[in-house]
């Protein structure tokens, strides 16, 4: 298929069901976390139509159309230049009939969407509080990583007001958040119920964690078994070649 590519672009394998991504150099790769979040969230029913808030170049929508049987997924993108990678990738991989993307804020989705219209959300939200770390100087790392347009009690309200009843929202973050996350979930009705944490290897602290929690459910956390990226050789553990189809 003849894809456009713009200055500094190019197209990577995603080795999953013959799956690819448009990515630009100088702008934002898709990393790790997003690799893991999908693989987290692979086990959603079939059928599903799911929403992924702050979709980026759209790793997360195409690598769950890889890994589920999925009706639909709408990315959701602030920034134009981003979405349009987006758009171009699902044209790449033959997906415009089921991954929507959608140039708009999260804040602007109440305007679009009805209360309890999606079975699942999955997002990667900025990681920093506006003040607080490095500030990359490139706008694009910038917004990506940092609550500038959106913060996390955002994210997990939109989520709240989008999710169906007893629909399931997968996120990752850090550990560091932990207690806002739990503190803004519960707020909005979504329960905690599963939690994984993600560890470069074992002589360090964690450096991500994935959520799992589900609209209006049960009171039950389960901790899942830790996950490594590293073993004690430097090299990704079995686990982590398994993800990436290795």
């Amino acid at each position: 298929m003849d894809i456009s590519l713009e200055k500094n672009e190019r197209i990577d394998d995603l080795q999953c069901n013959d799956l690819k991504i448009i990515q630009n150099k100088d702008g934002f790769c898709f990393g790790i976390d997003s690799v893991l979040l999908s693989d987290f969230a692979k086990n959603i029913r079939n059928n599903s139509v799911v929403l992924d808030l702050g979709t980026g170049t759209g790793i997360i929508p195409i690598l769950l159309c890889g890994k589920t049987k999925l009706k639909k997924i709408v990315g959701v993108e602030v920034q134009e230049e981003v979405a349009d990678m987006a758009k171009r990738s699902a044209k790449l991989n033959n997906l415009e009939d089921k991954f929507e993307i959608i140039n708009k804020n999260i804040l602007e989705l109440k305007s679009i969407y009805d209360a309890n219209s999606f079975d699942v959300i999955v997002t990667n939200p900025p990681y920093k509080k506006i003040n607080t770390g490095i500030k990359n100087e490139n706008e694009k790392k910038l917004i990506s990583r940092h609550e500038i347009l959106a913060n996390l009690e955002d994210f997990i309200s939109v989520s709240s007001r989008l999710l169906k009843d007893k629909g399931e929202f997968y996120m990752v973050h850090r550990p560091e958040r932990l207690s806002d996350i739990f503190f803004y979930m519960r707020k909005y009705k979504i329960e905690p119920k599963e939690i994984r944490m993600v560890y470069s290897n074992k002589n360090v602290a964690p450096k991500m964690v994935l959520i799992k929690g589900v609209k209006n459910g049960n009171v039950f956390l389960k901790f899942r078994e830790n996950l490594y990226i590293y073993d004690e050789t430097g090299k990704y553990t079995e686990e982590i070649y398994k993800i990436y189809g290795k």
